[in-house]
């Protein structure tokens, strides 16, 4: 039997209002907290800052983090990373941002160089030292110039020190000259010989720890000549 002209219209609104009430329900739940923002700041001022992960994992929506992106309350340290922005900046910024983006790696050679204060050298790149299968970093700023190590010559001499709040590793001051001595053809001989004169003059390093570094990155007859030139 054919329904009635009066029952077709009350049977549209019932399914449009079903529809709107979805719509809201689905809006709402995809809408960030007001909390969120607050949540987002609260773990941000964390000397590490917080991630992405982070904050998924906590229930907050990605919009919460875009806003507060946009607002200026916090700044993107490198993809997802994010911070406080009024923490400092120190002169080993770009080391930070090359350590958070690649927590594994070790500062090495030219960039070790400049943090340890040794030589004239201002690289304009971070030089960091990966394992040999480790996934290459990709990072727009700071440039990295990737070194692959193994072994021993990964592992040992490895400091950390804490900057703007992160954990640097870097290669010792010993580690690192001798590092300079394998890559020499890569840095060139004149930097290597100006870091181990001045370690040995302020005084900054063993004979005993660079021997043991240089039969690591087997260098000890490379290096040689040069460490009997030192102590005569």
């Amino acid at each position: 039997m054919p329904q009635t002209s009066s029952a077709m219209p009350a049977k549209s609104a019932e399914m449009w209002l079903i529809l709107d009430r979805y719509t809201q329900q689905t809006t709402i739940r995809h809408m960030p907290s007001a909390t969120h923002p607050a949540k987002v700041l609260r773990l941000a001022r964390r000397a590490r800052g917080v991630t992405a992960r982070e904050l998924a994992a906590a229930g907050i929506h990605r919009q919460a983090l875009t806003r507060l992106v946009e607002a200026g309350q916090l700044e993107r340290v490198v993809r997802g990373l994010y911070r406080l922005p009024e923490r400092p900046y120190t002169e080993h910024h770009g080391l930070v941002l090359a350590s958070a983006a690649v927590p594994q790696g070790v500062i090495c050679l030219l960039s070790a160089l400049q943090f340890h204060g040794l030589g004239t050298q201002l690289p304009a790149d971070v030089w960091i030292a990966i394992d040999r299968r480790a996934h290459r970093p990709s990072l727009r700023y700071p440039p990295l110039r990737v070194v692959r190590y193994t072994g021993a010559a990964l592992t040992e001499g490895v400091q950390s020190h804490r900057v703007e709040g992160q954990t640097l590793r870097v290669y010792d001051i010993a580690k690192t000259v001798a590092d300079c001595f394998k890559y020499r053809n890569k840095i060139g001989l004149d930097v290597a010989l100006e870091a181990l004169r001045e370690a040995w003059r302020t005084r900054r390093l063993s004979m005993d720890d660079l021997d043991r570094y240089a039969r690591i990155c087997r260098v000890q007859r490379v290096m040689q000549p040069y460490i009997e030139g030192l102590v005569a």
